[in-house]
């Protein structure tokens, strides 16, 4: 997800998507731990996406 999709998303929708990333990281993480993972770089990218969701967010914050 790149920040400009982000950018057009509302503050609402922002919090929504971010738990939504943040349980499917919840969910590669144990597969990982246990060994089932296929694609291990699918990890860093859902971190990269959570920090940019989170960067925007406070963007907006810090404007208002």
């Amino acid at each position: 997800m790149k920040a400009f999709e982000i950018r057009n998303l509302s503050d609402k929708e922002i919090q929504t998507k971010i738990e939504e990333v943040s349980e499917e990281m919840f969910n590669l993480r144990f597969q990982l731990s246990i060994g089932q993972l296929k694609d291990p770089s699918r990890v860093s990218v859902l971190k990269k996406d959570i920090a940019r969701l989170k960067t925007v967010l406070r963007e907006r914050q810090l404007a208002a």
